[in-house]
């Protein structure tokens, strides 16, 4: 039987039902248990046959990419494509970062079931006006595609962030992290990574084969852990470029500075600016370069190298 990651207690698998009447009086929501998770799992690379450039036959991994149909209180609301790491997280994140839950105490249940592909999530006192909060949906520029529900902007005026800054020293500590890190995309390939550091400690590395899915499970992570994880005095990084759907999702969650291998977009630099988030792109060895927020970034020039530096190039 699958345990709950937070409590280590045996979770049981929960029907879902129609919205139910919320309880009389005043609810605080940090009194309430986080939900209760199964722990679905599926194999994330499959072997495959290939023919390489010497004409040889050879037998190579390549990512295991699959369909996770959500389901919120039995309304059929997305489908994602996933590598299916940690399909509960994602599920969580994904209802997060699309504003239609305001904490975890709000959900009852994520059941996964990967016999069906589905992922059933009850919540403790139904959504209010579902149906109009997911009648406009934007089509993004993530990989495969990925969608949000309401104006891209929304909301994005109440989001205040903290004055967090970044060492240079950190941001080459925690490139280099990712560097070392053990990873599908070392083995196999055609899959985007996202970390969430503090400073240049790693806490946690998500991979999928779109990077709003990795995100989207490390919201969810956040939310699970005990007391929660603030987004502070953290840094996000990923893979991938950083679109407005990234840099929105990274505000969203509290997370004032974002780093990527990549670069960044013209629409994702605006929202960047507007919210006064520090967007770094190009981040590899000790190359980077700071398109937004330059105040939150710490230089140190010593740390640099030179041009003819291997490290540099």
């Amino acid at each position: 039987m699958p345990l709950n990651p937070s409590s280590g207690e045996p979770v049981t698998a929960a029907a879902t039902t129609d919205v139910t009447e919320p309880p009389t009086g005043p609810v605080d929501a940090a009194s309430l248990p986080p939900p209760r998770l199964t722990r679905a799992r599926a194999p994330l690379v499959q072997s495959v046959l290939a023919v390489d450039e010497t004409g040889r036959r050879t037998e190579v991994s390549v990512p295991a990419e699959r369909a996770l149909t959500v389901y919120l209180d039995r309304r059929e609301l997305v489908t994602l494509m996933t590598l299916g790491a940690e399909p509960e997280l994602l599920a969580l994140g994904y209802l997060r970062n699309q504003r239609l839950v305001r904490s975890a105490q709000e959900i009852e249940s994520v059941t996964v079931d990967w016999e069906v592909g589905a992922a059933a999530v009850k919540t403790r006192h139904g959504v209010a006006d579902i149906e109009a909060r997911t009648a406009q949906r934007v089509v993004t520029t993530g990989c495969g595609q990925g969608s949000v529900f309401g104006g891209l902007m929304d909301d994005l005026d109440r989001i205040d962030l903290a004055p967090a800054t970044l060492s240079q020293a950190e941001l080459y500590g925690l490139v280099n992290a990712i560097r070392l890190q053990e990873s599908t995309y070392k083995s196999a390939g055609s899959v985007h990574g996202c970390a969430l550091f503090r400073g240049a400690e790693m806490l946690v590395f998500v991979e999928d084969v779109g990077r709003h899915n990795a995100i989207d499970t490390i919201a969810g992570w956040m939310w699970m852990q005990p007391e929660g994880v603030r987004g502070d005095d953290k840094v996000f990084y990923t893979t991938g470029r950083l679109t407005s759907e990234m840099v929105i999702k990274s505000a969203q969650m509290g997370v004032p500075i974002v780093v990527s291998r990549s670069g960044i977009t013209a629409m994702g630099l605006q929202v960047a600016q507007r919210l006064g988030l520090c967007a770094i792109g190009r981040a590899m060895n000790r190359r980077f370069l700071c398109y937004s927020g330059a105040q939150r970034l710490l230089l140190q020039p010593g740390l640099a190298g030179t041009p003819g530096d291997p490290a540099v190039a």
